[in-house]
């Protein structure tokens, strides 16, 4: 059966949490390697970003159960622990890569994060070894800037100057962009398309239908703290509350619209 709506999944961090804040944003290896696994046992099946554009456009079709599983800021442990998984099922993905600080660590979170910790990120080696296997690596802006509040010049630096930078260390053209912190406006989305972008991914969870705005590219938020069983039900769900309490919502609430009216 062929697919009608297709689940972007968003991880970041792949390795140990050490507080609360970390824990929102960084699986466990064990407990990602859960989730690829019981995705596979319930036949769902990881397309490239490439083939998910294509679909979004009409170019082909995708059978039911397809999704695209993709990585922001481009943490090492992508390389140590989640590329082995994937490698051994087959599965493609997407990484997308703060240009400005490939081989460094995620400054912009020295801040937010309760203990100032910062993570390694990819470095050169890991990016060209993983792209001679498949791995496709895109835009994450050049220093995880939140777009709308940037002037112009800055905007198109952030936008255009990422592209040339992965360009030039991929030897290949970059089409994507995630925004970071999924901060956008008409503004941004404007810049992006001006900046040559075929298509942009979004934090707005959901499900992408082809009729969804190719630059405002749906997610489903995937937390560390999840169990496999939460990923399943937040895919089924298209949303990032996958809890049981949502789950019964959802179909007393189908249930309901296919009720037949009352009689007035």
């Amino acid at each position: 059966m062929a697919a009608a709506r297709v689940p972007v999944l968003m991880y970041h961090r792949v390795g140990e949490a050490h507080n609360a804040w970390e824990a929102r944003y960084t699986i466990d290896p064990e407990n990602f390697a859960a989730h690829m696994h019981a995705l596979a046992r319930r036949e769902y099946r990881a397309v490239g970003i490439d083939t998910l554009v294509d679909w979004l456009e009409g170019r082909q079709e995708l059978p039911e159960g397809s999704f695209l599983l993709t990585f922001d800021d481009g943490f090492v442990g992508v390389h140590d622990y989640a590329w082995p998984v994937l490698r051994e099922l087959g599965w493609p993905f997407a990484v997308f890569l703060v240009s400005g600080l490939i081989g460094g660590s995620d400054e912009w979170t020295r801040t937010a994060n309760p203990s100032g910790t910062t993570y390694p990120l990819l470095n050169a080696g890991h990016i060209r070894a993983m792209q001679q296997e498949g791995v496709s690596f895109h835009s994450h802006t050049i220093s995880h800037a939140s777009l709308p509040g940037v002037d112009d010049s800055r905007l198109e630096e952030e936008l255009v100057g990422s592209r040339r930078i992965l360009s030039d260390l991929l030897q290949a053209e970059v089409t994507y962009l995630a925004y970071p912190f999924g901060h956008l406006n008409e503004r941004v989305e404007a810049a992006v398309r001006a900046a040559g972008y075929r298509a942009a991914f979004s934090t707005q969870p959901g499900f992408n239908r082809r009729d969804v705005n190719r630059f405002r590219i749906r997610r489903l938020d995937v937390y560390g703290t999840d169990k496999p069983a939460m990923l399943l039900r937040k895919i089924h769900l298209g949303c990032n509350d996958g809890s049981l309490g949502n789950r019964v919502r959802y179909y007393l609430s189908r249930a309901r619209a296919h009720l037949p009216l009352s009689s007035q």
